[in-house]
């Protein structure tokens, strides 16, 4: 099975493919799209979209795994990032690709085993369970890395005790 993990974000929008096939997990691709701050919000939209559109030509992701927001003191910001977050949503839709959610405390948890984990431990982990020889950069893209590993465990388990219907094998 083919995921992609999103980390939503404007400026930044991080994402990870894996291939799961049984308990293996490869690493297929990662990396991050972005955004100029300079640029009106729906020109700024239309550039992730597009990359979006891209990622999903290119690797055809048979499900993904998308970040919830996390509200914290910043509205502004959480209303920007939930502006990425329906274009990814979008994206999902079009593409008939169907997917979970995932809070950051619930991805820390899955790959660290602790779920205040800082970002360094969640890079050191990706890393690790991918066999890399480097922790990915930037922290975005390790993120949706993350993402993706939680996401195909979770869907993985769910399908096998029959919780849900994804729509996918595992």
């Amino acid at each position: 099975m083919r995921v992609l993990g999103i980390d939503p974000g404007t400026a930044t929008m991080g994402w990870g493919i894996i291939d799961r096939q049984g308990s293996t997990t490869r690493l297929v691709d990662y990396g991050v799209l972005t955004s100029p701050p300079e640029l009106a919000d729906h020109l700024r939209l239309k550039m992730l979209y597009d990359g979006l559109m891209s990622l999903f030509t290119t690797f055809q992701p048979e499900a993904a795994s998308v970040e919830k927001l996390y509200f914290g003191q910043n509205s502004r910001t959480a209303m920007v990032v939930g502006q990425a977050r329906g274009i990814v949503l979008l994206a999902l839709a079009l593409h008939n690709v169907p997917y979970i959610e995932m809070s950051p405390a619930e991805v820390k948890q899955a790959v660290t085993g602790y779920g205040r984990a800082d970002k360094r431990q969640v890079q050191l982990m990706v890393q690790r369970l991918l066999g890399l020889r480097e922790y990915p950069r930037p922290d975005d893209a390790a993120d949706a890395l993350a993402v993706a590993i939680c996401g195909a465990e979770t869907i993985k388990f769910a399908r096998s005790s029959g919780a849900i219907d994804t729509g996918v094998s595992p």
